[in-house]
């Protein structure tokens, strides 16, 4: 995916006041032992940019000297300033996230982060607001690199320019992009696109910035660059600018093999804008092509098909394409369109009050899969289910294993890590072992006739070991699932059937 960068973007002429459009707009300072500049840079917001902005937050990341006492004290707008003081050292990366996280729970429309030292103008900040204020961009980059040899004058070291340029070409070229410059941190964004991107996944290092571009690449993201002078004074640099580099450049390669499809990183997955679920049917051992295998032995043609969850829908379009009339169930209005083309019905409700989401039907099969752990209740929901399933109807559950060795060892270093899908999905109300989701099961009246167990998604993380001959050893390591399953099963499968009768005698 090719992201265009903007340099052109309309920025009102000079004197003109600037205009906050209504919208709620945050400076977000990072500070470390700035007590001899801050008040300077502070000083230098213009005023219509402090009467624009809701709120001025400083992270200051542990300073040993008067940095908070500096800020704290500053001036006639001291009302619009908090500051937070980090208990340990965060790192620039770090002060990044907590800068970032306020402006989401604080509600706000805009962000732009300025450092302390006062090597990123403050003057300039109406240049980054305005495209972001507008909606021309959710990410505007201030680049000392628009104007050649600007930088240079502004007495950035020749060896800085070099190497910035350098940089920047190379992951350029890795990334798709084409900015002038990858390493500046003055940048505005929308809170919506911080919100769609996992920034918690990235570096506590200074390439924290360079990450964050590279999600913006990954989502697509039109990103503006303006034109900001280049000021070096008496700031001391704390960063190894060969450990950076390197650093640089190996974010960006991990990013080029995760786009062609060889590796696979959290923190770059990104592309479906808030679409929660990856596509499984390219691993055979996945829960979906288990289930989409059974079923299809069970027959799908004219069956009517209740699918709770829709998820990205690929399970619904496989359904659907072998001749089930599928009604889904979805509490996201947004999956729930996706999976409207392949079903007769969708309702948009919490499965939690699944009576007053349903109308009276039966139908043939339901399917459950990978949805009852995210439920308040899910004893409830099974239980109501038997009214929807005819007598002797199939129900396919399938649930995480919480025991899986991954989440074992996590345990044993003392980690319980949530992420955004997976095994620790950050949204799972519930956990199972293999071993409790068959008896939920047995508990709420279903006949657990068969079982099965999906390995962990490897083709997900090494998209390559699908394709010969590493297919052989994904083979291999489903076998040793299937005779390991407590430790090495990623979800269990269970194909049930709603009693009949004469089960009940």
């Amino acid at each position: 995916m090719t992201t265009s960068a903007e340099t052109t973007p309309a920025v009102p002429p000079p004197g003109t006041p600037f205009d906050g459009r209504g919208k709620r707009i945050g400076i977000f300072v990072v500070a470390y032992n700035a007590e001899s500049q801050i008040e300077k840079t502070l000083a230098r917001i213009p005023e219509d940019i402090w009467r624009a902005i809701e709120v001025l937050w400083v992270v200051d990341d542990c300073s040993h000297d008067e940095t908070v006492e500096k800020a704290l004290s500053f001036g006639r707008w001291r009302e619009k300033i908090v500051v937070l003081r980090n208990r340990v050292r965060q790192q620039y990366g770090g002060d990044q996230k907590i800068g970032c996280q306020y402006a989401l729970d604080h509600g706000l429309d805009v962000v732009v982060t300025l450092h302390a030292d006062g090597k990123y103008a403050p003057e300039r900040l109406a240049d980054l607001l305005s495209p972001a204020v507008a909606g021309q961009a959710r990410v505007v980059v201030g680049s000392r690199m628009l104007k050649r040899g600007d930088a240079v004058r502004g007495g950035m070291p020749r060896y800085k320019y070099l190497g910035n340029m350098v940089l920047t070409k190379i992951q350029n070229s890795l990334s798709g992009l084409s900015l002038t410059e990858f390493h500046s941190g003055y940048r505005a964004y929308s809170a919506a696109f911080l919100a769609d991107v996992p920034f918690w996944e990235n570096s506590d290092d200074w390439h924290f910035d360079s990450q964050v571009l590279l999600q913006a690449a990954q989502t697509g993201e039109k990103i503006v660059e303006v034109p900001i002078p280049t000021y070096y004074g008496d700031e001391i640099s704390r960063v190894n600018g060969v450990v950076y580099g390197f650093h640089c450049v190996a974010t960006s390669v991990g990013y080029f093999l995760q786009r062609k499809g060889i590796l696979y990183s959290r923190k770059f997955d990104v592309a479906l804008r808030g679409r929660h679920y990856f596509e499984k049917f390219n691993d055979p051992a996945s829960s979906h092509s288990l289930i989409l295998e059974r079923l299809g032995r069970e027959g799908l043609a004219g069956k009517r098909v209740l699918e709770l969850g829709v998820g990205d829908a690929s399970l619904t379009k496989r359904m659907a394409e072998m001749g089930a009339l599928v009604d889904g169930v979805e509490i996201d209005s947004r999956a729930a369109g996706l999976a409207g083309p392949f079903c007769k019905n969708v309702y948009v409700g919490d499965l939690d009050a699944i009576e007053t989401i349903l109308p009276d039907a039966e139908y043939d099969i339901v399917v459950a899969a990978d949805v009852l752990e995210h439920v308040k209740d899910p004893e409830f929901v099974l239980s109501k289910l038997k009214k929807y399933l005819k007598r002797g109807g199939p129900l396919v559950v399938s649930l995480p294993n919480v025991a899986n060795f991954y989440v074992r060892f996590s345990l044993l270093i003392g980690r319980f890590p949530y992420y955004r899908k997976g095994l620790l999905d950050r949204t799972h109300l519930h956990f199972f072992t293999l071993r409790s989701a068959e008896r939920m099961l047995w508990k709420t009246g279903w006949l657990v006739e068969e079982r099965a167990v999906s390995a962990i998604p490897l083709p997900v993380v090494f998209p390559f070991v699908v394709k010969p001959p590493f297919h052989v050893a994904l083979r291999a390591f489903h076998g040793l699932t299937r005779l390991m399953k407590g430790l090495l099963a990623y979800q269990g499968i269970y194909f049930c059937r709603n009693p009949n009768k004469s089960d009940l005698l």
